[in-house]
């Protein structure tokens, strides 16, 4: 934190509870609850209260979760969410969430002065004065700034304490009126003509979302990780118990038709009617003092983080000093409440308000999830909620938003996605929310590789894919092997690229290990490949190949093939794919020998194979491995041309295999691209070789690998006038289907 901040930390579990629960029960219960029970009925009712708390409880226990894995500062939501999902996000949603307190606070103001209204109707009849309703509640909202101003949070947590006071004695009052049954035990009966349920639930269901109010008090909190949980939860459990009994008692105690039709028929149920536009005033004024000690707070939070441009992050950030209070941000929040208040109907803007509530909720409960499915050690919260609750959470949340209003809540996910671009492009350097995904990458990584090993059904399989590994101590030196593996892993296949050490594992060698991972992994960023990379510290080349072989690749399946890469000038690598050869036919590998030119892979444009009659365990995995080639965006321009050579009388027979192996396995080689040549002497079909793909970027060409040992100059160093070569030998051939 910040040293601007230094809260006076002296707030217990009470005001957490009761800033919540004066939130949860606001105006709304007073003033539509009755609206409710009569459009929807009773059963309708409760089945909105139901509905609602599928998304209010499982966030309060994610609430909860969360504050008892972390140290939970100021700012409250928006804290959680930022330290989760990163500084960006968060602060997006935090603006937002923001705006939604502050503005909010206007709202309960106006509610207050819907609950005065008798006495303004009063000052006009009798006494002749008008006083306009937007005077009124400038007036109130004057008073509570003034308040928080001169006092700060704790006058406003006093204030609760008698408003909440107030608030319980009116809702006592309304049970204790007579309970005459007018609707008989029809507990689906409605008014003529109702509302359709979800429009009477977008107007209830804001009702039930002040459960998180508590959490603006995080910062001046004694102990955050009791008084959160605690305080959130028993006004959640609290909340529901008092609304479904209001439901049941307006139900037992007015006719249908006045409920439907009468917002203050709560005053003719109570044995005081006076008590409940006192009861409402008190339910707005709690909610208005929630609202207007948790808004300053998360301004003040997003300031500490820096998110804004300049020097307004010290200016918002700034507590006074003696209590810490967040002055500054207070006056910006008493401005845009005053601001609403003046505007009058602010109708318009109540839809999106509510969106950015349930987006809250709705991340918050996504965190809760996200979390316990990465299941990192370092989670580890004293209050566990269930993943399928959070879950359930978040999924209801997302649904209602758009089920509500699907206007409002596109509006305020375009609102949302435009602060966290302008955010982002303030803080280019702020994220955090790979530290979340990591996790959950991880588990679905380890989850795929089980499941794809449990369901691989060996070499012999149709669904063939390269899972090729290429290990290698020349990786700084050329990156043709490199570039070839990229090329192959790009769509179809998987790449591991390992740089081999030579030398037994010592605290040296592996801190040269992690210095090499560190360049391999800058240079993998510069083109963005999809090559996984490691390195391996071994005391000869075979040990390490022997090691590498056995292992199964991080896709999840064991490796298939392995490239080795060499050049004319330096053909120790060429040497020691030879000398490990018998280890990769005993682990059934493909091998592909690459020789490298100063060349390169020119143009990436002309892919050249040639085909000979030896070539039939090649064939297939040449043309194959050239198809995947061509999905990288690279070799977008890539044309593919197959030289076959055919024994006499054969080339009809020839022709028509190629021309059904293309046009079965929908290839991408026009048949004007297959030249069929006779077959010659091995001598003159070299020389036709070095002529024909002169001027291609890569050719392909298969090997036996029976005689490796003894015929390797004779196999690898031809074609001297060629840019670089690709020797293919298929352990077994390969089906194109």
């Amino acid at each position: 934190m910040s040293n601007n901040i230094q809260p006076s930390r002296t707030m217990g579990t009470l005001p957490v509870f009761m800033t919540a629960i004066s939130t949860i029960l606001g105006a709304i219960l007073f003033l539509r609850f009755g609206y409710a029970v009569g459009h929807v009925g009773l059963m309708g009712a409760l089945a909105i209260i139901f509905i609602g708390h599928l998304v209010t409880i499982p966030t309060a226990m994610a609430v909860a979760e969360i504050a008892t894995n972390q140290k939970v500062e100021g700012g409250g939501a928006y804290y959680m969410i930022s330290r989760s999902f990163g500084l960006n996000i968060g602060a997006a949603i935090g603006i937002a969430l923001f705006l939604s307190q502050a503005i909010s606070i206007a709202f309960y103001v106006i509610a207050f002065v819907e609950a005065i209204e008798p006495l303004r109707w009063w000052a006009y009849t009798v006494q002749g004065i008008y006083i306009d309703k937007r005077i009124v509640g400038c007036s109130i909202m004057g008073l509570l700034t003034l308040l928080m101003l001169s006092k700060g949070a704790n006058i406003g947590v006093k204030a609760l304490y008698g408003v909440v006071f107030i608030l319980a004695i009116s809702l006592a009052m309304f049970f204790m009126g007579e309970s005459t049954s007018p609707n008989g035990m029809n507990i689906y009966k409605t008014v003529k003509d109702p509302d359709n349920f979800f429009k009477v639930f977008t107007i209830i269901f804001p009702a039930f979302t002040g459960i998180a109010a508590g959490l603006g008090l995080s910062g001046d909190l004694k102990d955050p990780k009791k008084s959160i949980p605690t305080g959130t939860i028993w006004a959640t459990i609290v909340g529901i118990i008092i609304y479904i009994a209001v439901a049941i008692k307006l139900f037992m105690s007015a006719d249908i038709d006045a409920l439907g039709n009468d917002q203050m028929v709560m005053s003719s149920i109570a044995i005081w009617g006076p008590i409940i536009p006192i009861g409402l005033g008190c339910a707005a004024l709690s909610s208005a003092l929630g609202s207007i000690m948790i808004a300053p707070r998360t301004l003040q939070a997003l300031g500490v983080d820096s998110i804004f441009p300049g020097k307004l992050n010290g200016w918002f950030s700034k507590g006074r000093s003696k209590d810490g209070e967040p002055f500054n941000a207070l006056v910006v929040t008493c401005i845009i409440g005053f601001v609403f208040i003046a505007l009058g109907d602010i109708n318009t803007v109540a839809g999106i308000i509510s969106m950015f509530f349930m987006v809250t909720y709705g991340i918050i409960c996504l965190i809760s999830f996200l979390e316990q499915f990465a299941a990192d050690p370092s989670y580890r919260p004293t209050f566990k909620s269930k993943w399928y609750l959070s879950l359930l959470g978040a999924v209801f949340s997302f649904w209602l938003m758009f089920k509500m209003d699907f206007t409002y809540a596109l509006a305020s996910t375009i609102i949302m996605v435009l602060i966290y671009i302008w955010v982002s492009s303030i803080n280019k350097d702020k994220k955090g929310i790979q530290k979340l995904f990591k996790g959950v990458l991880f588990q679905l990584s380890r989850q795929f590789q089980i499941f794809i090993q449990k369901k691989d059904t060996g070499a012999d399989s149709p669904e063939w894919r390269p899972f090729i590994i290429c290990v290698s101590k020349d990786s700084f030196k050329r990156q043709s092997a490199y570039d070839l593996l990229r090329w192959l892993s790009h769509k179809y296949g998987f790449g591991t690229y390992i740089h081999f050490i030579d030398g037994f594992l010592s605290k040296e060698t592996y801190q040269e290990s992690k210095k090499v991972m560190k360049r391999l992994l800058t240079f993998n960023e510069g083109v963005k490949s999809k090559v996984y990379l490691d390195t391996i510290i071994s005391p000869s080349y075979t040990s390490a190949i022997a090691q590498v072989i056995q292992l199964s690749g991080v896709s999840g399946k064991g490796n298939n093939m392995i490239l080795f890469e060499f050049t004319n000038d330096n053909k120790e690598s060429l040497n020691d794919a030879i000398q490990n050869y018998q280890l990769l036919r005993a682990t059934e590998f493909d091998v592909c020998i690459l020789r490298s030119t100063i060349k390169g892979f020119g143009y990436k444009k002309n892919i050249h194979i040639w085909i000979r009659p030896r070539d039939f365990q090649n064939a297939n995995l040449m043309i194959l491995l050239s198809y995947i080639m061509l999905g990288h965006p690279e070799w977008k321009k890539g044309i593919i041309n197959i030289f076959s050579t055919y024994p006499p009388n054969e080339k009809a027979e020839t022709e028509s295999k190629l021309l059904e192996l293309i046009s079965s396995g929908r290839l991408p080689i026009s048949p004007t691209n297959i030249q069929l040549i006779p077959q010659l002497k091995e001598e003159k079909i070299d020389m036709v070789i070095n002529k024909k793909s002169a001027d291609a970027d890569l050719t392909i060409v298969g090997y036996d690998s029976d005689n490796i040992e003894t015929e390797s100059d004779s196999t690898f160093n031809k074609y001297s006038d060629l840019g670089n070569v690709l020797f293919v030998s298929a352990f077994r051939e390969k089906t194109i289907k």
